[in-house]
């Protein structure tokens, strides 16, 4: 476990002394999902349950009892089943969950119902995420109504339900030194993918057979999977944003817009690199590259705490416009282009978002109607592109169907900011030199 005991138990420690007097917090772990008929998808955590945790296995419910005289963590679990074992591998069991886990009590699953209700019973508040399960939603609801139909013999039911993610997520939002050392590794693992690509990377090769270069290198550094679907889009398929099809043949000539990163103990990395399937940019596919890099290294220069979120794809936008004005893919004034968002033609994404247990992590973007102001621990993507669609009309033949989207996973940090991804070739000069020096 990467990340330790300790680190978990300071989570809770610090969840609970957000929580009002006299409440608990109540999260269910992510349920199994069938992939097709009776074969499951790789089980997967909650990002919450997992924060708060570390706890690997589905079937299981995580109690939070500030000030409880005995203990404040409970968890229900599964027992332990050799029948089961013996099929789909070991189980911690309730004396696991103690054991190995730090729960100060820990229940079978299947005797939910004969307890939980009574650690419900008598709390004023209840913390607790409704709508992300419907069917725990309804669980939960009937032990209340239970409660409450006790009423006139002295049962105290809970007064009110606060959605838990408002405190959870704010801390997920700021990564400690543990996370962030993670995070470091799984954005290395993904960089010497991409490194791997680019060497790797002929004309004929197909779209898939580039993503399982990048597969094989995160499995053989211990990250079991990638944090997402790998876009692989080679010519005009880089021109879709969420291309995932990856069937088609890599030509002569053309760009690949590579967007994947691995999940290392279930903390996610994003990276995205562009390059020439023969190993040399052509002259408009380099101009419009270069137009991107710049962004992309403007934006970054503005990642700190002097500035708030919105601030880096303020930047992006700017010399993007200013970009696409110099090449004739757009006239008129760079103000007014910005303020019509004329650019949305070749760049209709923003420039970054939340990176950390989930690749879209949570978080606020917004405080108060204002944007956030960037604070250190914060980690983020900052990926400005240019899409130039195969089929506009509007602009020069040589400029169609090219692709472009350049991503780094950034960690905001007292001073400015640190590029976790940072060893991956981006500039054109150096993936050309790599890429000439594996043709050698």
């Amino acid at each position: 476990m990467s990340i330790s005991a300790q680190e978990f138990q300071r989570r809770r420690r610090e969840l609970m002394e957000q929580m009002e007097p006299n409440s608990i917090a109540i999260l269910p772990a992510a349920p199994e999902r069938t992939r097709n008929r009776d074969v499951e998808h790789p089980y997967r955590q909650d990002s919450d349950f997992w924060y708060l945790s570390g706890f690997p296995e589905p079937e299981a419910v995580m109690v939070l009892l500030p000030g409880r005289e005995h203990g404040e963590f409970v968890l229900f679990c599964r027992e332990r089943d050799r029948a089961m074992e013996i099929w789909n591998g070991y189980r911690a069991g309730p004396e696991g969950a103690v054991a190995n886990y730090q729960a100060d009590d820990a229940f079978p699953i299947n005797d939910i119902d004969d307890i939980l209700p009574g650690l419900i019973e008598g709390r004023n508040r209840v913390y607790y995420d409704i709508g992300r399960d419907d069917d725990f939603d309804r669980q939960l609801m009937s032990w209340v109504n239970a409660i409450r139909e006790r009423v006139r013999t002295g049962a105290q039911p809970p007064g009110e339900f606060v959605a838990l993610s408002h405190l959870l997520h704010d801390m997920r939002l700021f990564k400690s030194k543990e996370e962030q050392a993670v995070m470091r590794r799984a954005a290395s693992i993904s960089a010497g993918a991409h490194v791997r690509a680019m060497q790797s990377v002929r004309p004929g090769m197909h779209e898939y057979q580039l993503e399982a270069e990048y597969l094989h290198e995160f499995m053989r550094h211990g990250a079991r999977s990638p944090a997402y679907p790998s876009i692989v889009g080679g010519g005009a398929n880089g021109c879709i944003l969420h291309y995932v099809e990856n069937s088609d043949q890599l030509k002569e000539g053309d760009l690949v817009l590579v967007d994947a990163g691995c999940e290392l103990d279930c903390y996610a990395s994003d990276i995205t690199r562009t390059f020439p399937v023969s190993g040399t940019f052509s002259a408009e596919q380099r101009a419009l590259y270069e137009v991107v890099l710049k962004a992309q290294l403007a934006a970054i220069d503005v990642t700190h705490p002097d500035h708030h979120w919105n601030y880096p794809h303020e930047e992006a936008v700017r010399v993007l416009t200013e970009g696409l004005l110099e090449l004739g893919l757009l006239k008129g004034d760079p103000a007014e282009l910005v303020e019509t968002e004329a650019y949305r033609r070749f760049y209709m994404h923003r420039t970054g978002h939340w990176l950390g247990l989930d690749v879209h992590d949570v978080g606020d973007y917004r405080i108060g109607g204002a944007w956030r102001q960037l604070e250190p621990g914060m980690v983020l993507t900052v990926e400005p592109g240019l899409y130039v669609a195969p089929d506009d009309d509007t602009v020069e033949a040589r400029w169609r169907g090219i692709g472009i989207r350049i991503e780094d996973d950034v960690l905001v940090t007292a001073d400015g900011c640190e590029v976790l991804t940072h060893e991956v070739p981006k500039t054109v000069e150096d993936i050309e030199a790599l890429m000439r020096e594996a043709r050698a």
